[in-house]
């Protein structure tokens, strides 16, 4: 095997010369990729509920119970909701009050106009819940039964909720949506006289002598801000000259 070995001289020579030759600068690192902006959520939609009792809006959480929120624009689109009624006034057996219970509405199995039912959406699913003021609910009998009745709830309505540790005991309700303004009109409504005699089962006594017609139910956009105006441009003070001598 054969090694080859250079002179001392040449060794220095070349040295010498890697010394004079200026180093390559060094590549410049690598541009971050431009990552293109995410787009603006879409927002929810939202619908007017005009009652002869007042009107009041309702968010449809879209991004969380699609299949409720799909169901019932359905409704709303078609113009089915006007005529319907809130006919229910459910709260605990000789409560008063106006802060705790759930004001039911719909169109109570009319064959001419509902749809076809729709999926359960369980709350374990969508993480809504019927724990506070304004939260809009599908009703329902059994799950994947629910098709145009719906409730608003007033207060802590949590038992509603589908439960944790046994969901297929207690499925619970499909909520779906929010009052954002004219919750109100509700609290109105939840106070109007019952027939002790009237409706079935857990019902019974909580429909209204009365029912709230409902009017329309139509998709609601908030109007514009009022412009600004423009601050006015700021005035500079001028010393008056001497009056002459």
């Amino acid at each position: 095997m054969f090694r080859t070995l250079f002179p001392a001289a040449a060794l220095l020579a070349t040295a010498q010369a890697q010394a004079q030759t200026p180093a390559a600068a060094p590549a410049p690192p690598d541009a971050p990729a431009a990552t293109a902006a995410a787009p603006p959520a879409k927002p929810n939609p939202k619908v007017k509920v005009e009652t002869t009792e007042g009107a009041f809006i309702v968010e449809l959480a879209a991004d969380k119970a699609p299949i409720s929120v799909a169901n019932y624009l359905k409704y709303v689109d078609r113009g089915l909701f006007n005529g319907a009624a809130c006919y229910r006034a459910s709260k605990p057996k000789g409560y008063a009050g106006d802060d705790y219970g759930l004001v039911q509405c719909g169109l109570q199995n009319d064959p001419k106009k509902v749809l076809p039912p729709i999926a359960h959406e369980s709350t374990i699913k969508t993480g809504l819940t019927h724990g506070k003021d304004g939260v809009i609910s599908m009703g329902r009998h059994a799950p994947g039964t629910a098709q145009a009745d719906w409730s608003i709830m007033l207060g802590d309505m949590s038992y509603l909720d589908a439960d944790r540790k046994n969901p297929a005991a207690n499925p619970g309700f499909a909520a779906f949506g929010q009052v954002t303004e004219g919750l109100e009109v509700i609290r109105k409504i939840i106070v109007l006289p019952t027939d002790p005699n009237r409706g079935e089962g857990a019902m019974k006594g909580e429909m209204l002598i009365r029912p709230v017609r409902i009017t329309r139910v139509s998709r609601y956009t908030a109007p514009p801000s009022p412009a600004v105006p423009p601050p006015a441009p700021a005035t500079t003070a001028t010393t008056p000259a001497p009056p002459p001598r």
